[in-house]
């Protein structure tokens, strides 16, 4: 079935000795990966691979047999040119940090518009905005929203949140409940969006706490998760 969609690269990695796996998260298909044969030597083929940075987004039309395995791409163009996602050396690095997210977490071929979406317009915000110190915690806690694991938005003074369960309570009820920092973090972090962002001052420690927290949470509930192997680097950027 040939398929006409939007799609963002979530990676690209390299497959014997000029092929490209190319995983992309599609409008219209959800998660699809595609062989690219030749392109790391062909000059004169109709792709690129600067087109298949992580997280650039891509016009495409695939060759889509629905069977779980890779499929073909027969034509693609970018879709909309970021003006600083990949030569921004801190944001190049956030990239890398929100792409392991991705791949490690999204594993579902199945249409969902209102995820490809919320996607698509962060990343353009990201490109377009320079306070960017805390962007990937709200980029995590509001993508867990689209994963089916958000904290329960009933907070009141509840004193613990409870990671494993994913709802807030007055009662330590063990190894999984988190209290203080973290928490006000959160709660705060609910009722913000990300032109507020730059309101939210956090030192170094605390945001790296903080993120420790969250991919606590999602491995947690998602099976496969593992922590991306640039978290050091991402902690390492930002002071």
């Amino acid at each position: 079935m040939l398929v006409n969609t939007n799609a963002i690269v979530i990676s690209a990695l390299k497959y014997a000795e000029a092929d490209l796996i190319v995983k992309c998260y599609t409008q219209k298909s959800g998660l699809k990966t595609y062989l690219l044969r030749g392109i790391m030597k062909s000059r004169k083929g109709k792709f690129k691979a600067s087109m298949f940075q992580p997280l650039t987004q891509l016009e495409i039309v695939g060759r889509h047999k629905d069977k779980g395995s890779m499929e073909y791409l027969q034509d693609a163009r970018i879709l909309h040119h970021y003006s600083s996602l990949h030569t921004n050396v801190v944001k190049s690095t956030l990239v890398l940090f929100l792409s392991e997210i991705l791949r490690n977490s999204i594993q579902e071929e199945e249409q969902n518009e209102s995820l490809y979406h919320f996607l698509e317009n962060t990343f353009n915000w990201l490109d377009s905005h320079d306070t960017i110190a805390n962007f990937h915690l709200l980029f995590m806690l509001r993508l867990s929203r689209y994963l089916g694991f958000f904290p329960d938005e009933f907070q009141g003074d509840s004193k613990y949140f409870n990671l494993l369960e994913g709802v807030f309570q007055n009662v330590n009820t063990g190894l999984y409940c988190i209290e203080g920092p973290n928490l006000e973090l959160l709660k705060r972090l609910m009722g913000t969006n990300f032109d507020e962002l730059e309101n939210i001052q956090l030192t170094k420690t605390k945001r790296s706490e903080f993120l420790n927290m969250l991919l606590s949470y999602y491995q947690l509930h998602i099976d496969s998760f593992k922590k991306p192997r640039s978290l050091n680097v991402l902690n390492e950027i930002f002071h």
